[in-house]
This record gives C-alpha cells, structure tokens and sequence, in this order.
C-alpha cells in the first residue's frame, strides 16, 4: 500500500512545515504557507516550479487554483 504524505509537509521535497526553510505568506508563519497545489503544501518557488513541470510531463496539470488551504484547515 502506498503512503501518503504528511499533510504539514512539502509534497515535493518533504520539508515539514513549521522547518525554517519553509516559505510563509509574506514571511511570518501564521500567515500560512506561501505556496500550496491540490495535492498539499510546498515550501519554496523552487519546489513549487518542479511540482508544475512534474504534473506538466505526466499529463496531469492542474486545471483551476487550489483552494487555500487556510480557509479548510487551521495552521
């Protein structure tokens, strides 16, 4: 069986949130996390830019914006 990822982690690189090299909403973290996708929470540009190519090349892109994840769960 397949394990899922952590809900408070990068979905990419697995940072979890909360690590200081995670990336907040204009920096403070009770603003939440600065980039998220469908699929969970990412912790840079960088991580972010790699999850797009990714689903790009497996035929998966997303097709709307993500819901915030701030307004479903609280940080």
């Amino acid at each position: 069986m397949l394990t899922r990822p952590q809900a408070r982690t990068c979905v990419e690189c697995g940072l979890p949130y909360g690590h200081s090299d995670f990336q907040y909403h204009a920096g403070h973290i009770e603003n939440g996390p600065a980039y998220w996708s469908d699929r969970g929470l990412l912790c840079s540009h960088a991580c972010s830019t790699a999850h797009f190519e990714r689903r790009e090349k497996e035929g998966n892109p997303m097709r709307e914006p993500a819901p915030n994840p701030l307004e479903r769960e609280r940080f």
